[in-house]
Protein backbone atom coordinates (compact mmCIF):
# COMPACT_ATOMS: atom_id res chain seq x y z
CA UNK A 1 0.00 0.00 0.00
CA UNK A 2 1.90 3.12 -1.03
CA UNK A 3 2.16 3.43 2.67
CA UNK A 4 -0.82 4.96 4.33
CA UNK A 5 1.27 5.02 7.50
CA UNK A 6 4.01 7.04 5.80
CA UNK A 7 1.41 9.75 5.27
CA UNK A 8 -0.01 9.65 8.78
CA UNK A 9 1.59 12.86 10.02
CA UNK A 10 0.63 14.86 6.95
CA UNK A 11 -2.91 13.49 6.87
CA UNK A 12 -3.53 14.11 10.55
CA UNK A 13 -2.32 17.70 10.29
CA UNK A 14 -4.60 18.24 7.35
CA UNK A 15 -7.58 16.74 9.16
CA UNK A 16 -7.06 19.16 12.03
CA UNK A 17 -6.95 22.13 9.64
CA UNK A 18 -10.07 20.94 7.85
CA UNK A 19 -11.93 20.61 11.13
CA UNK A 20 -11.20 24.26 11.93
CA UNK A 21 -12.72 25.30 8.63
CA UNK A 22 -15.72 23.07 9.08
CA UNK A 23 -14.97 21.18 5.89
CA UNK A 24 -14.76 17.75 7.47
CA UNK A 25 -18.27 18.02 8.88
CA UNK A 26 -19.82 19.32 5.67
CA UNK A 27 -18.16 16.58 3.61
CA UNK A 28 -19.20 13.81 5.98
CA UNK A 29 -22.73 15.25 6.13
CA UNK A 30 -23.01 14.73 2.37
CA UNK A 31 -21.94 11.09 2.76
CA UNK A 32 -24.50 10.55 5.51
CA UNK A 33 -27.27 12.12 3.44
CA UNK A 34 -26.51 9.92 0.43
CA UNK A 35 -26.22 6.77 2.57
CA UNK A 36 -29.58 7.51 4.21
CA UNK A 37 -31.13 8.31 0.84
CA UNK A 38 -29.97 5.03 -0.67
CA UNK A 39 -30.54 2.65 2.24
CA UNK A 40 -32.79 4.33 4.80
CA UNK A 41 -32.11 6.24 7.99
CA UNK A 42 -31.81 3.33 10.44
CA UNK A 43 -28.16 2.59 11.19
CA UNK A 44 -29.06 -0.90 12.43
CA UNK A 45 -30.54 -1.76 9.03
CA UNK A 46 -28.18 0.22 6.79
CA UNK A 47 -24.53 -0.96 7.07
CA UNK A 48 -23.23 1.79 4.81
CA UNK A 49 -24.94 4.47 6.90
CA UNK A 50 -23.47 2.96 10.06
CA UNK A 51 -20.00 3.07 8.53
CA UNK A 52 -20.34 6.75 7.67
CA UNK A 53 -21.93 7.67 11.01
CA UNK A 54 -19.04 5.93 12.79
CA UNK A 55 -16.66 8.04 10.70
CA UNK A 56 -18.59 11.16 11.71
CA UNK A 57 -18.39 10.27 15.38
CA UNK A 58 -14.66 9.58 15.17
CA UNK A 59 -14.31 13.12 13.76
CA UNK A 60 -16.32 14.44 16.75
CA UNK A 61 -19.18 15.58 14.55
CA UNK A 62 -22.10 16.75 16.75
CA UNK A 63 -25.10 14.41 16.95
CA UNK A 64 -27.41 17.20 15.79
CA UNK A 65 -25.41 17.50 12.57
CA UNK A 66 -25.57 13.74 12.05
CA UNK A 67 -29.33 13.60 12.66
CA UNK A 68 -29.93 16.53 10.33
CA UNK A 69 -27.90 14.90 7.55
CA UNK A 70 -29.85 11.64 7.95
CA UNK A 71 -33.18 13.48 7.78
CA UNK A 72 -32.08 15.25 4.60
CA UNK A 73 -31.40 11.85 3.09
CA UNK A 74 -34.75 10.37 4.12
CA UNK A 75 -36.63 13.44 2.91
CA UNK A 76 -37.77 14.61 6.33
CA UNK A 77 -36.00 17.94 5.80
CA UNK A 78 -36.79 18.38 2.13
CA UNK A 79 -35.08 16.81 -0.86
CA UNK A 80 -31.40 17.16 -1.70
CA UNK A 81 -29.82 15.86 -4.90
CA UNK A 82 -26.19 14.79 -4.85
CA UNK A 83 -24.29 13.24 -7.73
CA UNK A 84 -21.48 10.74 -7.12
CA UNK A 85 -18.68 11.16 -9.64
CA UNK A 86 -15.18 9.77 -10.13
CA UNK A 87 -12.46 11.78 -11.85
CA UNK A 88 -9.12 10.35 -12.92
CA UNK A 89 -5.86 11.99 -13.84
CA UNK A 90 -2.31 12.81 -12.87
CA UNK A 91 -0.62 15.09 -10.37
CA UNK A 92 2.83 16.51 -11.16
CA UNK A 93 5.54 13.83 -11.54
CA UNK A 94 2.95 11.56 -13.22
CA UNK A 95 1.45 10.47 -9.90
CA UNK A 96 -1.90 8.83 -10.64
CA UNK A 97 -5.02 10.15 -8.91
CA UNK A 98 -8.57 8.85 -8.56
CA UNK A 99 -10.87 11.54 -7.15
CA UNK A 100 -14.20 10.66 -5.52
CA UNK A 101 -16.70 13.50 -5.72
CA UNK A 102 -20.09 14.24 -4.19
CA UNK A 103 -21.70 17.35 -5.66
CA UNK A 104 -25.03 19.06 -6.16
CA UNK A 105 -23.78 20.72 -9.35
CA UNK A 106 -21.79 18.59 -11.79
CA UNK A 107 -20.95 21.43 -14.17
CA UNK A 108 -19.58 23.67 -11.42
CA UNK A 109 -17.42 20.90 -10.00
CA UNK A 110 -16.08 19.90 -13.41
CA UNK A 111 -15.15 23.48 -14.25
CA UNK A 112 -13.45 24.14 -10.92
CA UNK A 113 -11.44 20.91 -10.92
CA UNK A 114 -10.37 21.39 -14.52
CA UNK A 115 -9.05 24.85 -13.65
CA UNK A 116 -7.29 23.50 -10.55
CA UNK A 117 -5.56 20.71 -12.49
CA UNK A 118 -4.52 23.07 -15.29
CA UNK A 119 -3.22 25.76 -12.93
CA UNK A 120 -1.24 23.44 -10.67
CA UNK A 121 0.43 21.22 -13.25
CA UNK A 122 -1.93 18.24 -13.20
CA UNK A 123 -3.73 16.49 -16.04
CA UNK A 124 -7.29 15.20 -16.08
CA UNK A 125 -7.71 11.86 -17.84
CA UNK A 126 -10.57 9.87 -19.32
CA UNK A 127 -12.52 7.24 -17.35
CA UNK A 128 -10.35 4.17 -16.83
CA UNK A 129 -7.10 5.97 -17.60
CA UNK A 130 -5.64 5.32 -14.13
CA UNK A 131 -8.30 3.44 -12.14
CA UNK A 132 -7.03 0.13 -13.56
CA UNK A 133 -4.01 0.58 -11.28
CA UNK A 134 -6.13 0.63 -8.10
CA UNK A 135 -8.11 -1.97 -6.19
CA UNK A 136 -10.75 -1.30 -3.55
CA UNK A 137 -9.93 -2.72 -0.12
CA UNK A 138 -10.94 -2.28 3.48
CA UNK A 139 -7.91 -1.06 5.42
CA UNK A 140 -7.71 -1.04 9.21
CA UNK A 141 -4.56 -0.06 11.07
CA UNK A 142 -3.69 -0.46 14.75
CA UNK A 143 -0.61 0.51 16.77
CA UNK A 144 1.90 -2.33 16.61
CA UNK A 145 2.05 -2.57 20.39
CA UNK A 146 -1.72 -2.93 20.86
CA UNK A 147 -1.89 -6.66 20.05
CA UNK A 148 0.39 -9.39 18.74
CA UNK A 149 0.38 -10.00 15.00
CA UNK A 150 -0.66 -13.66 15.34
CA UNK A 151 -3.39 -12.80 17.86
CA UNK A 152 -4.74 -10.14 15.53
CA UNK A 153 -4.65 -12.57 12.63
CA UNK A 154 -6.66 -15.14 14.59
CA UNK A 155 -9.17 -12.44 15.49
CA UNK A 156 -9.80 -10.95 12.06
CA UNK A 157 -9.39 -13.88 9.67
CA UNK A 158 -12.52 -15.48 11.09
CA UNK A 159 -14.38 -12.23 10.37
CA UNK A 160 -13.32 -12.27 6.71
CA UNK A 161 -10.01 -10.41 6.63
CA UNK A 162 -7.62 -11.34 3.82
CA UNK A 163 -4.26 -10.40 5.30
CA UNK A 164 -2.48 -8.92 8.30
CA UNK A 165 0.98 -7.38 8.04
CA UNK A 166 3.29 -4.93 9.75
CA UNK A 167 3.56 -1.66 7.85
CA UNK A 168 5.74 1.20 9.12
CA UNK A 169 5.16 0.47 12.79
CA UNK A 170 1.47 -0.33 12.39
CA UNK A 171 -0.46 -3.56 12.17
CA UNK A 172 -2.42 -3.39 8.95
CA UNK A 173 -5.52 -5.47 8.22
CA UNK A 174 -6.73 -5.81 4.64
CA UNK A 175 -10.15 -7.12 3.70
CA UNK A 176 -12.77 -7.19 1.00
CA UNK A 177 -15.11 -4.15 1.25
CA UNK A 178 -18.07 -6.46 1.95
CA UNK A 179 -16.29 -7.84 5.03
CA UNK A 180 -15.20 -4.45 6.36
CA UNK A 181 -17.99 -4.00 8.93
CA UNK A 182 -17.57 -7.53 10.31
CA UNK A 183 -13.82 -7.10 10.64
CA UNK A 184 -14.34 -3.77 12.39
CA UNK A 185 -16.79 -5.39 14.80
CA UNK A 186 -14.33 -8.19 15.57
CA UNK A 187 -11.62 -5.65 16.38
CA UNK A 188 -14.00 -3.60 18.54
CA UNK A 189 -15.08 -6.74 20.43
CA UNK A 190 -11.46 -7.14 21.56
CA UNK A 191 -11.48 -3.55 22.90
CA UNK A 192 -8.98 -2.44 20.29
CA UNK A 193 -9.04 1.07 18.80
CA UNK A 194 -7.84 1.44 15.19
CA UNK A 195 -5.72 4.42 14.25
CA UNK A 196 -7.18 4.26 10.74
CA UNK A 197 -10.19 2.44 9.26
CA UNK A 198 -11.57 3.05 5.79
CA UNK A 199 -12.66 1.41 2.56
CA UNK A 200 -10.24 2.90 0.08
CA UNK A 201 -8.44 2.39 -3.20
CA UNK A 202 -4.95 0.93 -2.99
CA UNK A 203 -2.45 1.25 -5.86
CA UNK A 204 -1.09 -1.87 -7.50
CA UNK A 205 2.03 -0.04 -8.68
CA UNK A 206 3.51 3.10 -7.13
CA UNK A 207 5.56 6.08 -8.26
CA UNK A 208 8.53 6.92 -6.04
CA UNK A 209 9.41 10.61 -5.85
CA UNK A 210 12.77 11.15 -4.15
CA UNK A 211 13.34 14.82 -4.98
CA UNK A 212 12.19 17.11 -2.15
CA UNK A 213 10.94 19.97 -4.34
CA UNK A 214 9.01 17.61 -6.59
CA UNK A 215 7.60 15.74 -3.60
CA UNK A 216 6.36 18.95 -1.97
CA UNK A 217 4.79 20.02 -5.26
CA UNK A 218 2.93 16.71 -5.53
CA UNK A 219 1.83 16.81 -1.88
CA UNK A 220 0.55 20.36 -2.23
CA UNK A 221 -1.32 19.42 -5.39
CA UNK A 222 -3.01 16.45 -3.73
CA UNK A 223 -3.96 18.54 -0.71
CA UNK A 224 -5.47 21.27 -2.90
CA UNK A 225 -7.61 18.69 -4.70
CA UNK A 226 -8.62 17.14 -1.37
CA UNK A 227 -9.50 20.58 -0.06
CA UNK A 228 -12.14 21.20 -2.74
CA UNK A 229 -15.60 21.29 -1.16
CA UNK A 230 -17.00 18.57 -3.44
CA UNK A 231 -14.06 16.15 -3.17
CA UNK A 232 -14.56 13.29 -0.71
CA UNK A 233 -11.37 11.33 -1.27
CA UNK A 234 -8.22 11.34 -3.36
CA UNK A 235 -6.52 8.00 -3.98
CA UNK A 236 -2.98 8.14 -5.35
CA UNK A 237 0.05 5.98 -6.05
CA UNK A 238 2.71 8.28 -4.61
CA UNK A 239 5.43 6.64 -2.54
CA UNK A 240 7.96 8.71 -0.60
CA UNK A 241 11.22 7.43 0.90
CA UNK A 242 10.96 7.55 4.73
CA UNK A 243 13.93 9.91 5.10
CA UNK A 244 12.39 12.35 2.62
CA UNK A 245 9.06 12.29 4.45
CA UNK A 246 10.91 13.02 7.69
CA UNK A 247 12.51 16.06 6.05
CA UNK A 248 9.15 17.32 4.81
CA UNK A 249 7.51 16.83 8.20
CA UNK A 250 10.38 18.49 10.08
Amino acid sequence: MAGHSKWAGIKHKKAANDAKRGKVFSKIAKLITVAARDGGGDVTQNPHLKLVVDKAKSANMPNDNIDRAIKKGTGELGTVTFFELVYEGYAPAQVALVVDILTDNKNRTASELRKLFDKKGGTLGSPGSVSWNFETRGVIELPADSIGEEDLMDLVLEAGAEDVKVEDGHLQVLCDPQSFSKVQQAIASANLTPSFAEVTRLPKDTITVDDKKKAIKVLNFIEEVEDHDDVQKVSHNLDLPPDLLDQINA
